[in-house]
């Protein structure tokens, strides 16, 4: 797939898979209104702005990396042509799941709204699930041992302390339809 292609189709899936997830429905359930009761509290509030950048840096650098490494983008009906495992994914297989729940938790903290915390469970379980049932599978059988490879040196949801240096520093796309 061309860069270009590339680039816009991941701008697309940007905007409804995690624009949705993490932006729309964490909206519909808050409304983005903070609870008058938490008002004192800074640190809590601190933290939720570091969650949320962090979150949305990583999410941004994930799907780069479909793009300039991959030739592809995280959607399901667009796969990489590569197995990216440069960024952060020498660190971690979903980073772009992890900073999915790193955006709505860093909402729970800013906003104070207790509602966020079962809802980033019930993401975090649906994207687990999604990565065993799905994405792992499509993994193995599209990119076979390189991933096999992959998958054993890096850990999918705890990053590692050393970047992984395997399949020569391309290819792997992790996190939404390729990152098991």
């Amino acid at each position: 797939m061309r860069r270009n292609v590339a680039a816009a189709g991941s701008a697309a899936f940007f905007a409804l898979a995690p624009g949705t997830v993490a932006g729309l429905l964490p909206w519909w359930l808050t409304g983005w209104r903070t609870d008058a009761a938490f008002g004192h509290w800074v640190v809590a509030r601190v933290v939720g702005i570091l969650l949320l950048g962090a979150g949305t840096v990583v999410l941004v650098q994930a799907f780069v990396r479909f793009v300039v490494d991959g030739f592809g983008t995280p959607a399901p009906i667009a796969p990489p042509d590569r197995l990216v495992v440069s960024g952060l994914y020498r660190y971690v297989r979903n980073p772009m799941y992890l900073a999915v729940v790193a955006v709505i938790l860093g909402q729970a903290l800013l906003l104070w709204r207790p509602v966020l915390l079962p809802y980033a469970l019930v993401v975090g379980g649906a994207m687990v699930a999604f990565v065993v049932g799905y994405e792992q599978p499509a993994l193995t059988q599209r990119f076979g041992r390189e991933y096999l490879a992959y998958r054993r040196a890096v850990p999918g949801w705890w990053p590692r302390l050393r970047p992984y240096r395997g399949c020569g520093g391309t290819g792997h796309a992790g996190g939404s339809a390729h990152g098991g």
